[in-house]
């Protein structure tokens, strides 16, 4: 793993906000999709496939290759644009975002394209999948590990809490979930909704190891996998505090942009706010 340095960090950053561009212009070409959400977690893509993650886009199914799986699939948008400038295809097909024929389908399918581990859709079953695939390795004494993107508003469902007991049941230290606390959902703000107060209290009651941090700080979510690395005898769950829109004043924190997607003269003012983030981000490590 290359020494993680203020240079690092900042190729890291200005590498978050070239995805960030990526989505909008992906959204704006589909016309459909889910910014928020997408925009919110793009700071912990980026860390996971240009830094933590052992992959090899060359060979998307090597057996040694950790494995992520996004059981929000409604942000796919970042899972894209981040597998294309890691290498995994080539960035003009996300100009195909949502188009019929598409690889890129709105939601993740397995069988469509490289790095797509599982297909997701239906919120909540991500989890369960990640602990079968997890729960395989420990059984063959695999050294990969397992992590598991999860939404917020997802743990309104109860299967996620059948999962989150069996995992912690089974002592599962090689499965890691990161949560994308950015407290909205489709209808409001989680809180409102259905609240999720006390999720370190609940994960701990189920013997999960639980850490929290502020989800667009690269240098927290690094040293947080590092964590969970050594924790054998129990799963980890990050949680991962975001601001939803994140890099686009007018979208951040506004729960009407979890499932909408910007026209153009929308998409030209995101592009243009992030375009001088970059530019920000470049001066601050000089």
């Amino acid at each position: 793993m290359e020494f993680l340095d203020s240079n690092k960090i900042k190729k890291l950053e200005e590498t978050a906000n070239v995805i960030r561009q990526d989505i909008i212009k992906m959204l704006l070409d589909a016309g459909s999709g889910h910014s928020a959400g997408s925009l919110g977690m793009a700071d912990v893509f980026t860390s996971f496939y240009f830094y933590i993650l052992n992959h090899n886009p060359k060979n998307p199914k090597w057996v040694d290759r950790d494995r992520v799986i996004l059981s929000n699939g409604h942000i796919c948008p970042v899972l894209y644009a981040t597998l294309a400038r890691a290498g995994y295809f080539k960035l003009d097909e996300l100009k195909t975002l949502r188009k019929f024929g598409s690889r890129l389908q709105g939601h993740p399918h397995r069988c469509s394209l490289p790095g797509v581990e599982i297909t997701s859709g239906p919120l909540g079953s991500g989890l369960s999948q990640a602990i079968g695939i997890a729960l395989a390795g420990k059984m063959n004494n695999e050294k990969y590990q397992t992590y598991c993107f999860m939404s917020d508003g997802e743990h309104n469902e109860g299967n996620v809490w059948e999962a989150i007991m069996f995992a912690g049941k089974n002592r599962m230290g090689n499965l890691t979930a990161i949560i994308d606390r950015n407290n909205i959902q489709i209808d409001g703000f989680t809180e409102d909704i259905m609240p999720l107060r006390s999720l370190r209290e609940k994960y701990e009651s189920f013997n999960w190891h639980v850490l929290q941090i502020n989800g667009h700080n690269i240098q927290a979510i690094i040293s947080a996998v590092n964590e969970a690395k050594t924790i054998y005898n129990m799963p980890t769950v990050i949680i991962a505090h975001t601001i939803p829109g994140k890099g686009v004043g007018f979208m951040e924190k506004n729960f009407l942009w979890h499932g909408i997607s910007p026209n153009k003269e929308q998409a030209k003012e995101a592009l243009k706010e992030l375009r001088t983030l970059g530019g920000q981000i470049r001066s601050e490590h000089e």
